[in-house]
């Protein structure tokens, strides 16, 4: 299933009769429920099996990166419904609470290693505070999916990186399951991004898009400021992860895009 969730390619956007189509909410809830009960088995039998000096160079990032993976969803849930109303849609709501689950699954698997190694978690971050008050001053559909985007393409690459920085079998099993959740997650907000963005003046689009580049610079430099030292623990200098970051938002940059869709042709009117 999750061979058909990749994110749509350059080469299938110039081939109109291979455009995917965008799942719709009954698919999404079907996909979450059954990747509920296919998870990656966690060995926590192994201990932690991680040395002093990894723990050292991982533990503060893991502990922010942390929290972050523990919102309850509550405000999400909200726009989600005002959404499901204004669009007829009311499986979104069921498709929203069940991703909010995987995120909050997420969050407790990473807390269950602090607790393993001994690390407090932590109950306040500054940058879980600025994206959350960014999240809350406008709570439209457009604009958490927009973050939620580019929050979780810097993931890619930061669980990416945390997986490199240890041996421990149990954290790299963590990374590795997360990894695999966060593929069907951008596809999922790159979808809704293509269907708020669909019929959308031209014009309109490019500056759309020009914002989501200031902004995406900024949140680039943010997560390197609070997460550099496992970063590079990991093996991403700052050009190499300003690089990768740019890269990996330019594929969902490219999901988002309505033209990277088939739609059904309009029903004519009587």
């Amino acid at each position: 299933m999750l061979e058909a969730l990749t994110l749509t390619t350059e080469s299938a956007a110039l081939t109109k009769h291979a455009l995917p189509t965008v799942w719709n909410s009954a698919e999404w809830v079907a996909y979450f429920r059954h990747n509920a009960t296919n998870l990656m088995p966690v060995p926590w039998g192994c201990g932690a099996g991680v040395s002093p000096e990894e723990l050292a160079e991982i533990a503060g990032s893991l502990r922010a990166w942390q929290l972050g993976e523990t919102s309850d969803g509550t405000r999400l849930t909200r726009a989600a419904s005002r959404y499901a109303v204004r669009m007829n849609d009311p499986g979104f709501v069921d498709a929203i609470r069940l991703f909010i689950a995987e995120e909050q699954r997420h969050g407790a698997e990473l807390g269950k290693y602090l607790d393993l190694v001994g690390v407090p978690r932590k109950g306040r971050d500054w940058g879980d505070a600025v994206f959350r008050c960014f999240r809350h001053v406008l709570h439209q559909m457009e604009v958490w999916a927009t973050v939620v985007v580019m929050v979780e393409s810097h993931a890619m690459l930061y669980y990416a990186a945390l997986r490199r920085a240890t041996g421990s079998a149990v954290l790299r099993r963590i990374c590795h399951q997360i990894l695999r959740d966060e593929v069907p997650h951008l596809r999922f907000q790159c979808e809704r991004l293509a269907v708020l963005h669909r019929g959308r003046a031209r014009v309109l689009w490019v500056l759309t898009m020009g914002a989501h580049r200031v902004l995406f610079a900024g949140v680039t430099l943010a997560v390197w400021a609070g997460h550099r030292r496992a970063l590079r623990a990991g093996g991403f200098t700052f050009g190499r992860f300003w690089r990768s970051a740019w890269a990996q938002m330019g594929k969902a940059w490219r999901a988002m895009d309505p033209r990277a869709y088939r739609w059904p042709a309009p029903t004519a009117t009587s």
